[in-house]
């Protein structure tokens, strides 16, 4: 049987954005238990060229309700990149999460074929919805999600897969 774009996009955005808060509640917690600052979770970044954990979570919100947008021909709801704590970003997911809720299967569905042109850096390139929803959102919100999350297991934040894939403790 076969999967539309829609079954192949929305949900599963929806589910790893949703497991996202649940990661950042799990630092939230952590951060009182252990009554530390957040900022040294919110601005860790891996390495010295990578993003700080709330450019992570812009990133992958944006990637999402940006990619599906474009595919849709919808607006995206603007944000103004200003959140600096857990439950701000919490919050941001939360508004990403009701745009993409708010997008009707029937307006991504069909359009496999149409093209997708979309920036990237200083430059734009063009590829297959399709494709682009596989092959460019979902791996792009992947691994911002996996980021967060290696940055919080990192800083001792109590995290397993289960968290990451199913959104829950074990």
């Amino acid at each position: 049987m076969a999967i539309t774009l829609s079954q192949a996009s929305l949900p599963v955005c929806i589910k790893m954005l949703g497991n996202l808060s649940h990661l950042l509640a799990k630092a939230q917690h952590f951060v009182e238990v252990k009554k530390c600052d957040a900022t040294a979770l919110t601005q860790y970044r891996l390495a010295p060229d990578m993003f700080p954990l709330t450019k992570q979570v812009f990133v992958a919100c944006d990637m999402a309700k940006n990619g599906i947008a474009r595919i849709s021909e919808l607006e995206a709801p603007k944000f103004d990149d200003t959140e600096t704590t857990l439950e701000q970003l919490r919050e941001r997911i939360q508004k990403t999460l009701d745009f993409l809720n708010s997008v009707p299967a029937s307006s991504i569905d069909g359009k496999e074929e149409t093209d997708i042109t979309f920036p990237v850096g200083p430059t734009t390139r063009t590829m297959k919805a399709q494709a682009y929803a596989m092959h460019w959102i979902l791996p792009n919100m992947y691994f911002h999600i996996t980021t967060v999350y290696n940055i919080l297991r990192h800083n001792g934040v109590e995290l397993g897969k289960r968290d990451f894939l199913v959104g829950e403790s074990a």
